[in-house]
């Protein structure tokens, strides 16, 4: 009696549907990658670059626990994985980042603010001349200078240019005004980039020495200074 009572109660529990169903195997794996996905489990995780470096390192160990010990060849397993190294790291670059270069020398005789005429240079130093701001002044006026000589054609515009390296080309061509040319690009590097202050008569002397280039006649190739009048 007993046995078939419990035959009857399973066969009452099977159609009741008591018994558990099992779940797939594929919404169970899903259920699981949705839990582990949660941010609570990758707090302490490695960020990209140590990452990186831990799969290049898993990477080597498992070349070398493949061969059976270090890298074979000798100097030349050395230089493959130079160059894993270098690969690593301009992937690295390129993911984190280039650096920004300076478009043009830090003592560049001209600003970014765009090309101006010698005689838009010229107009910006007598304006800082009349408001007694003497440093702008001499600044301006050592860029006309400059840029005049451009105009001339008798120095090939150049970005980047300083005016040490203008002072020195145009002494080639004007001869006569060589040292004075220098004296001005050390008037402008002092108050640009020494942090001196200039004065009235320290921008009269670069006004007269524009004024004097602007009427000067240039050595050509072959003529001989004597015959530069």
């Amino acid at each position: 009696m007993s046995g078939a009572g419990g035959i009857t109660t399973a066969r009452q529990d099977i159609a009741a549907g008591d018994i558990p169903v099992d779940t797939s195997r594929l919404p169970a794996r899903e259920a699981a990658e949705s839990e582990l996905s949660k941010p609570m489990y990758h707090e302490n995780d490695p960020n990209v670059v140590q990452r990186a470096l831990n799969q290049f390192w898993d990477g080597r160990a498992g070349v070398g626990a493949a061969a059976g010990g270090p890298a074979p060849g000798g100097p030349a397993g050395l230089a493959v994985l130079v160059v894993i190294v270098v690969g690593l790291a301009a992937a690295l670059w390129w993911r984190l980042g280039t650096p920004q270069r300076p478009s043009r020398s830090a003592d560049a005789l001209f600003d970014s603010t765009g090309p101006r005429s010698a005689a838009q240079h010229r107009a910006a130093a007598e304006a800082h001349a009349a408001a007694l701001r003497w440093t702008e002044a001499v600044q301006e006026r050592m860029r006309a200078i400059v840029r005049s000589l451009e105009e001339r054609a008798l120095l090939d515009p150049r970005p980047g240019r300083t005016a040490d390296e203008a002072a020195a080309e145009a002494g080639r061509t004007l001869p006569e005004h060589t040292a004075r040319l220098r004296a001005a690009a050390r008037s402008f590097d002092d108050v640009t980039y020494g942090g001196r202050t200039a004065d009235q008569s320290a921008y009269l002397s670069l006004r007269t020495l524009d004024l004097e280039l602007d009427e000067a006649k240039p050595l050509l190739p072959g003529t001989s200074r004597g015959a530069t009048g």
